[in-house]
């Protein structure tokens, strides 16, 4: 029997747009120390070794701070550990893993296998590597990895990719065939197959012994289920897979539908509710109606909304907000001659459609807004 922890994705050095110059640092951050996290994990679980299933850099361009951060926070997992290049940051010719920067300074328990084949790791015990050496194999890796293999001692195999199961209409040569390796497994050749790519922890197939880790750290708003590494207990007859949360960051997709203004203050009583907003980052989704007075006070909730959380950023794709200038939108602005015309001519234009009709909205806006700062 063995004991091991499944981790993959770390994506460590990646830069995410929407997140500000004060909250981009400290994700970044917490990325890093998602690694020393999974240590002490292993560390109180008892684990004998760490596996990492590919794309542990965001790509073989991210610069030297980042690799001898990684490096430290490496050294602080208490046992073994095997790197496998993914996609991200394959073992070309422009390897950061493979090459001599990080060879130099890479911790003595740290393993890397760029060169696949088989690994002791413990007597009776052996990962059976398919790295990526090049952005766009041209087969299934996995597939290779197993084909010579005999019935003998217990084998994870440690891969990284999509699988057919999950994507089966993708033109890819390089899906994973589920049912090979679920066959290498029938067989007694292999007995975990541990993956990475997928960012949402995964089981996959029947057998209970295919797996995605899922990234520790969320990276966008369309994963399903982030933050996780995986323990494993495995014997020849048995398994145990425990999953275990170890991410601080949320990636939250938020619908906002306005029928008045008077659903203003729901909408900001739900954003009050968030916790941990200091990591937290918030996508909104708007539709619906508002009057020129709501808007602007919708968007003094978002600007506030911005001060606290990691991130606020409004999926302008998705949104279907109309914004209906009235008459009580100018009642107290007390405009005439001049202020009063253009007011009007804008009024006009926003009634229509296209971008000149959006950015008579937005100026109305802005002016309804400005002048309420004003009172």
């Amino acid at each position: 029997m063995v004991k091991f922890l499944h981790t993959s994705d770390w994506h460590l050095g990646i830069r995410r747009h929407f997140l500000d110059e004060e909250a981009e640092p400290r994700y970044r951050q917490d990325r890093l120390e998602a690694v020393r996290r999974i240590g002490e994990l292993a560390r109180q679980e008892e684990c004998e070794f760490v596996v990492a299933a590919g794309d542990l850099l965001d790509s073989n361009q991210v610069d030297p701070r980042t690799v001898a951060r990684a490096v430290e926070a490496l050294r602080s997992i208490p046992v073994p550990v095997y790197l496998l290049p993914g996609n991200h940051d394959a073992a070309d010719a422009s390897s950061m893993l493979s090459g001599d920067a990080f060879s130099r300074i890479r911790p003595a328990h740290v393993h890397v296998l760029d060169s696949g084949g088989v690994t002791e790791v413990a007597p009776g015990v052996e990962i059976v590597a398919a790295p990526w050496r090049t952005r766009r194999p041209l087969s299934d890796l996995v597939r290779e990895a197993c084909e010579a293999l005999e019935p003998g001692p217990l084998r994870i195999v440690l891969g990284h990719g999509a699988v057919d199961r999950l994507s089966p209409d993708a033109d890819d040569p390089a899906l994973i065939e589920v049912a090979r390796a679920e066959a290498a497994i029938a067989s007694g050749c292999v007995h975990y197959v541990a993956l990475g790519d997928r960012h949402s922890t995964t089981e996959v197939g029947a057998s209970g012994r295919i797996w995605y880790s899922g990234t520790p750290e969320p990276t966008g708003f369309d994963e399903e289920v982030p933050g996780e590494v995986l323990v494993v207990t495995l014997d020849r007859e048995s398994i145990d897979v425990q999953r275990h949360r170890v991410g601080r960051w949320t990636f939250r997709r938020l619908r906002a539908a306005f029928s008045g203004d008077d659903e203003l203050a729901a909408f900001s009583e739900e954003l009050d509710r968030i916790p941990a907003k200091e990591r937290t980052v918030v996508r909104l989704t708007l539709q619906g109606t508002l009057t020129l007075q709501g808007k602007a006070r919708l968007d003094a909730i978002i600007e506030e909304a911005s001060h606290v959380f990691a991130g606020v950023d409004v999926s302008e794709g998705r949104s279907e907000l109309a914004v209906i200038p009235e008459d009580a939108d100018f009642a107290d602005l007390e405009l005439v001659g001049f202020a009063r015309e253009a007011v009007d001519e804008l009024r006009a234009s926003a009634e229509g459609a296209g971008s000149d009709a959006e950015t008579a909205r937005d100026a109305l806006g802005l002016l309804v807004r400005l002048a309420g700062r004003g009172a």
